[in-house]
């Protein structure tokens, strides 16, 4: 009797071993998805975010390396390390693209992001392909239920600094670099135009693209010509090829100190860029809070709650866009009537155009 009893004793200790081990096994064998197919709530330690670049490189003093330093922020307040919970990759090629991408749902990361509209094709192949991952493209919109379209309204921004272009000019001549024309760049150039033409309608406003987001030598040119014109103010959105306008400006200055000239950045405060020697020709910057929207983003889909199939706007009110304050020549006036147009934008009493025929029925209302 006493075997017997010890016999079975053995046989429901057995058992019960065999089915923690089981429940143990499909535990650490979770996928993370849901039956949805979307990523599960996760902790910080466990949510992995990557981004692939675009040619103009993480350090491209614009979007790219606001994107990073906003994924940087985020892994690093989750006690993460770049490797290890947040990555990314630098494309010098469009070919590169997609091998950047699949390499990191190789590595299953959560989370991956497109910097710029060049890797649309790429990130809506990509999305398409596999589903179970959730993908992310900044300045463009994909079409996809495991896709987020992160959008801004750069128009705002680039109204603003219009308004500051306009009040600081001597010459009544400003100019706009633009790097590839696209409807993106057209919302830049449109919105400027807008903000010069509100405070002063007679400001020429000389207007080129360079063609090229990574050509700092054809920026150069561009601004030397536009300079040599009578250009006293200059505002890019050209990614890299903008360094070579600050680098004409800088040039300039440092022949002739006492000239009064200014370029307007873009994406990032690039007041840096501006300095030099006792100088800074950094007039102000129409900052892009990329990575305000990328931690956004980001924080969305760490809780379960990933803006799949949605397209975002960020603008002054989610203060995704602000105007840069850092040089002394943005006096109390300037900024004071920055905020006046601010506000009108933000009641609608100011409808920012963002195309070229938005552009012409503006002007032709003022």
């Amino acid at each position: 009797m006493k075997k017997r009893t010890f016999l079975l004793f053995t046989l429901i200790l057995i058992l019960g071993l065999f089915l923690a081990a089981c429940g143990g096994a499909k535990e650490e064998g979770d996928s993370g998805k849901d039956n949805n197919g979307d990523t599960a709530s996760k902790g910080g330690s466990d949510y992995k975010v990557s981004m692939v670049t675009d040619e103009g490189g993480v350090d491209d003093k614009s979007f790219n390396q606001s994107a990073w330093e906003g994924i940087k922020a985020w892994g690093e307040s989750n006690g993460l390390s770049k490797g290890e919970g947040f990555d990314y990759a630098q494309s010098n090629e469009t070919a590169e693209y997609m091998p950047n991408i699949t390499r990191f749902v190789r590595d299953e990361y959560d989370l991956i992001f497109g910097v710029g509209f060049k890797l649309k094709e790429d990130l809506q192949t990509a999305a398409e392909q596999y589903k179970d991952n959730n993908f992310a493209i900044i300045d463009e919109v994909v079409d996809a239920p495991n896709a987020a379209s992160i959008t801004f309204k750069e128009d705002q921004g680039s109204f603003l600094t219009g308004v500051v272009a306009a009040l600081k000019t001597k010459t009544n001549k400003v100019g706009f670099v633009g790097g590839i024309e696209s409807p993106l760049i057209t919302k830049f150039e449109s919105g400027f135009i807008a903000g010069v033409k509100s405070v002063n309608p007679e400001i020429e406003v000389d207007v080129q693209y360079a063609e090229s987001f990574t050509d700092p030598a054809k920026g150069k040119i561009i601004a030397a010509n536009m300079y040599d014109s009578g250009v006293d103010v200059i505002y890019h959105a050209s990614g890299g090829t903008g360094n070579g306008v600050f680098n004409q400006a800088k040039d300039i200055k440092q022949n002739n100190p006492e000239r009064e000239i200014w370029v307007i950045g873009v994406d990032r405060d690039q007041y840096e860029e501006g300095q030099i020697g006792e100088h800074n020709v950094t007039l102000t910057s129409m900052v892009k809070r990329v990575d305000v929207a990328v931690q956004d983003v980001i924080n969305k889909g760490m809780n379960g709650e990933f803006p799949a199939g949605e397209v975002l706007q960020y603008g002054i009110e989610e203060n995704a866009i602000a105007i840069a304050e850092t040089n002394e020549a943005m006096t109390e006036e300037i900024i004071s009537a920055v905020q006046e147009w601010e506000e009108k934008i933000l009641n609608g009493e100011v409808e920012v155009p963002q195309t070229t025929e938005e552009l012409e029925a503006f002007v032709n209302s003022l």
